[in-house]
C-alpha cells in the first residue's frame, strides 16, 4: 500500500461483465477475462497500479473445476507479477473444516493460495483460529467480515448483546489477536523495536459506505491495527473523499475496492489503465 497505492481491483467476472466485453459466458473467455484484469493492473512502470487484486471466488466456482483452474492460474500469474492476491472466498465453519478452508487458500502447498482470504465469523470468531494461526505463520492474512454494506447486514451486524454490538466484538477480538501477534513479531536485527509491522494478520472487511456506522457502534477501527478491505468505491456509490471522512484517522489502513466502476471499461487494457488510474487519483485527494 505504501508502494502502490490504496486501491484493491475486484476481478468479479459477472456474465453481464463478460457479455459487455463481447465474451461468452465459458472458462475459456473468464480466462480472458481474469488475464486482461491482471494485464491492466500490473501497469508499465516498477510499480503496479493496484495495491491487490481481488478475484471473486464464487463466480470462478460457477465454472466447476475449469473455473477453479482459472484462479489457480490467475493466483499464479499476479505472484509471478508481484501483485498481491485476496481470495473473496467469505470462508467459515468450525474445526478440521475450517483447518481445510485455511489450508486450502492458506498454505504454500495449494495452488489456490492467495496472500489473503475473506472470513465470515458468524460461527463464532474463535471458529476462525486455524485460518488465522495459520495466515500468521505464512506471512499471510485475513479479512474478517464485520460491517457489510448489504441492508440484511445490520440485522446481525448491529445487534447488540452484553460486550456491545457484534461488530463490535468482531473488531476487538481481531484487535487482540493483531496485538498478540504484533508482539511477538521482532524488528530487525539491531534495529528499534519501531521497526516491526504496523499491521497484524487479520484486517476486517468494512463496507466503504457504511465506515461511519463504525464510531456508531463504538468500533475503533484504527485501534484493530489490521488492513481495513473496503468494498464499495465507485459503482456502489462511495467517494475518494467521503472514504476518507468515514474511515477518518484510520484511513491509513484502508485498501479501497473498486470493480464494476472499473471493469467496464474492458476489454481494451488501456481503458481500464485509464480507470484505474483515474481511480487512484480520486483516492489520493
Amino acid at each position: 500500500m505504501d508502494a502502490a497505492g490504496p486501491l484493491c481491483l475486484g476481478i468479479d467476472p459477472h456474465p453481464q461483465l463478460l457479455s459487455d466485453w463481447d465474451l461468452p459466458d465459458t472458462p475459456v473467455a473468464l480466462e480472458r477475462f481474469s488475464q486482461t484484469a491482471l494485464e491492466a493492473a500490473t501497469g508499465t512502470g516498477a510499480q503496479p497500479l493496484v495495491a491487490a487484486l481481488k478475484p471473486q471466488v464464487a463466480l470462478y466456482e460457477r465454472h466447476g473445476s475449469a473455473g477453479l483452474a482459472v484462479l489457480e492460474r490467475l493466483l499464479s500469474a499476479a505472484r509471478r507479477a508481484g501483485v498481491l492476491t485476496i481470495a473473496d472466498a467469505k470462508r467459515g465453519d468450525i474445526g478440521s473444516t475450517m483447518a481445510g478452508y485455511a489450508h486450502a487458500w492458506l498454505s504454500d502447498s495449494s495452488a489456490l493460495a492467495a496472500d489473503a482470504v475473506t472470513l465470515s465469523p458468524y460461527l463464532g470468531y474463535g471458529s476462525l483460529a486455524p485460518a488465522i494461526e495459520l495466515a500468521a505463520a505464512t506471512g499471510r492474512g485475513v479479512f474478517v467480515l464485520a460491517l457489510t454494506s448489504n441492508p440484511e447486514g445490520a440485522s446481525v451486524q448491529h445487534a447488540t448483546g452484553p460486550d456491545g454490538a457484534v461488530a463490535r466484538v468482531i473488531a476487538e477480538a481481531a484487535a487482540a489477536d493483531n496485538a498478540r501477534e504484533l508482539a511477538r513479531a521482532p524488528g530487525p536485527q539491531g534495529g528499534p523495536a519501531g521497526a516491526r509491522p504496523a499491521f497484524g494478520p487479520v484486517g476486517l472487511v468494512v463496507g466503504a459506505t457504511v465506515a461511519g456506522q463504525a464510531a456508531e457502534l463504538g468500533i475503533d477501527l484504527a485501534g484493530v491495527r489490521g488492513a481495513l478491505l473496503a468494498p464499495g468505491f465507485g459503482a456502489q456509490g462511495a467517494s475518494g473523499a467521503g472514504m476518507r471522512d468515514g474511515f477518518a484517522r484510520a484511513w491509513p489502513g484502508v485498501l479501497a475496492t473498486s470493480s464494476r466502476a472499473i471493469l467496464r471499461q474492458g476489454p481494451s487494457v488501456a481503458g481500464l489503465r485509464g480507470a484505474l488510474e483515474s481511480a487512484r487519483d480520486e483516492l489520493a485527494g
